[in-house]
């Protein structure tokens, strides 16, 4: 089976799990479009804000994470995160979006980059590498 080929109706099921995840429930993070390589997701930042009146980092963090997590499981091989970067660029205090992109891959390993915007603005990039398992797929 090739990376990109998944079973008709997996795609699908894949992205409901995702969305319906305790944790995507919890902070409305939702999945809006995927594609090969690659997610878009949404949330809203009220009731997630800090002592400052803005978005918190780890809101922000979670958001990036959950595009990345979609965008490397919508192959046919469970990928699991190793490592992940932030860096803040700017606050924000509305909608997020976060939108992730393969970067690179091998064998082994895969890399996203995760743009996250507030409507034109960019508030953060995330880099995830991602480790191919095999075995039961939990998502």
């Amino acid at each position: 089976m090739r990376e990109t080929d998944l079973p008709a109706g997996e795609k699908e099921e894949r992205i409901a799990a995702f969305n319906g995840s305790e944790y995507a429930r919890l902070l409305g993070m939702e999945i809006v479009q995927t594609w090969d390589g690659g997610a878009r997701v949404v949330m809203d930042t009220k009731g997630k804000h800090n002592s400052n009146g803005v978005a918190h980092g780890g809101a922000v963090f979670s958001l990036a994470d959950h595009a990345f997590g979609i965008a490397a499981n919508l192959t046919g091989i469970h990928q699991v995160a190793v490592s992940a970067y932030v860096t803040y660029l700017a606050p924000s205090t509305g909608r997020l979006e976060a939108v992730a992109e393969k970067v690179s891959e091998n064998g082994e390993h895969s890399l996203y980059r995760v743009v996250v915007y507030e409507g034109s603005r960019v508030v953060a990039l995330f880099d995830g590498t991602g480790i191919k398992v095999t075995g039961p797929k939990k998502v």
